[in-house]
């Protein structure tokens, strides 16, 4: 393989740069596409997967208890949700926990070359083997991100919990602190706390999900509390040290001090551009790789240099990146063709939805659902319709169903730019709300869009009715 030439090489082989180099491959292109790790990366194997397999045990439990003459038990059995965890991520497989993953890419025309992989010049990847690759028309850079260590003294006397730990981990620990109020924060400390942990949450605000609508964190801070969790509030780590035969004490902002077995830092992520070759093209090396809409960097000559996903840095998630890589390569691959490539808002080169329309769920009891705007534009006329979701599909779902609907509406064109929903069962409702914000439906023609009865969407004809139709 050494001195191997391709039309395009692929920098990280999770669901963004498989998404990337599959397209590029449709393109008529021969594809490397390289992975250190796993193929299927961070979601497939320490993040979305697996934390969603924690997850959502719990949340049909609680579920069956809201709704009489189910009977159910009072508590998860943790070894079988582990054992279904680990089914998904294919810990077990004899095979090789990815086999399915290079198996895939190899029935699409995709080479799987595992390796590290540095830029080492223009159009060229070396990798850590020695091995030279050679791109005729692009690199894509498919890193992802890395989670975000806070500077706080005594953190490197412990073996603290990242993301991947929490969602790895098959022992319950007895007393589990987590510090960050996050996505990740709020949805391992739920979890957890539901498998029997005894669990403190450390936020420094009033509630979580601070970019959210006050109501999502309300309502997943009762959420949380309801399960036992422990929220502090106002408050952070000052400092650790270790504890003699395990475990961690926490000084707390504030005082307090806290002892923990485990300690799970959810502070946030990074773009993973650190060791990827940038500093041989003059770029920085501790920051997102900014590219155009079409996923080229703009900042390096020769229009050969493209990214997608987490390392950009314009929506750390899963679907945004796989769909920003779909655009990449497509956008190489034509290049490649010798097309015009029209970057104009939401065509085919352009990922316009990253600005406007960036799908999130939390996937807590009661979730969190949202799109778009979350408020009003400064200095604008939108208006902000705000409602309790309280119709028939709702009461029917659970008893003592409560959630609440958000809606930003664009008063000057009529349509809509935002929505959030809270409550149990609303991730589902999502994809709806993502159509009418990226198709801009006019609100006098969604009015005519008839939600079925009894159904949670019903929330869909109040929200219009509450603005005024």
């Amino acid at each position: 393989m050494s001195g191997q030439t391709f039309d395009v090489v692929v920098i990280g082989g999770g669901p963004v740069g498989e998404v990337a180099a599959e397209r590029a491959a449709k393109g008529g292109f021969k594809v490397a596409l390289i992975e250190h790790e796993l193929f299927g990366g961070e979601c497939s194997y320490w993040a979305c997967v697996p934390s969603k397999a924690l997850l959502r045990p719990g949340n049909l439990l609680a579920a069956a208890k809201r709704m009489p003459g189910v009977v159910v038990g009072d508590a998860l059995d943790p070894a079988q949700v582990f054992t279904r965890r680990d089914w998904f991520i294919g810990r077990d497989d004899p095979q090789g926990q990815d086999h399915g993953q290079v198996g895939w890419a190899r029935g699409v025309g995709i080479e799987p070359i595992r390796g590290y992989a540095r830029i080492s010049g223009e159009r060229e990847v070396t990798l850590s083997d020695g091995q030279v690759l050679t791109a005729r028309h692009g690199v894509i850079v498919c890193t992802g991100s890395v989670p975000r260590t806070p500077p706080i003294p005594g953190l490197d006397t412990i073996k603290p919990w990242g993301s991947r730990e929490a969602t790895s981990s098959s022992a319950v620990p007895a007393r589990l602190g987590v510090l960050g109020g996050g996505v990740v924060g709020v949805e391992m400390a739920q979890a957890w706390a539901r498998l029997g942990a005894q669990v403190h949450l450390i936020i420094t605000g009033k509630r979580p999900l601070p970019r959210l609508p006050e109501f999502a964190g309300d309502l997943v801070l009762a959420g949380l509390r309801a399960d036992g969790v422990i929220v502090h509030t106002g408050s952070g780590i000052d400092e650790v040290s270790a504890v003699d035969g395990g475990g961690a004490s926490l000084k707390l902002t504030g005082g307090e001090d806290l002892v923990v077995d485990e300690l799970l830092v959810a502070t946030g992520r990074v773009p993973a551009t650190g060791d990827v070759g940038l500093d041989v093209l003059g770029l920085p090396t501790d920051g997102p790789l900014e590219v155009d809409e079409s996923g080229l960097v703009s900042a390096v000559d020769g229009g050969w240099l493209y990214a997608a996903g987490d390392v950009t840095g314009r929506a750390l998630l899963t679907h945004q990146g796989k769909y920003a890589a779909r655009v990449a390569g497509d956008s190489v691959a034509a290049r490649g063709r010798g097309e015009t490539v029209s970057t104009a808002p939401w065509s085919r080169y352009s990922a316009t939805a990253d600005h406007h329309a960036v799908p999130q769920v939390v996937f807590t009891d009661p979730e969190v659902a949202s799109v778009g705007a979350t408020e009003a534009r400064e200095g604008s006329a939108d208006r902000v319709v705000d409602i309790d979701i309280a119709v028939a599909g709702s009461a029917l779902t659970a008893d003592g169903y409560t959630g609440k609907a958000r809606m930003v509406v664009d008063t000057d064109r009529g349509v809509v730019l935002g929505v959030t929903f809270v409550g149990q069962d609303v991730a589902e409702m999502l994809h709806s709300a993502t159509i009418a914000v990226v198709g801009e439906v006019p609100l006098d023609r969604l009015w005519h869009a008839v939600p079925a009865f009894p159904t949670v969407s019903e929330v869909w004809l109040r929200l219009l009715e509450t603005y005024g139709l």
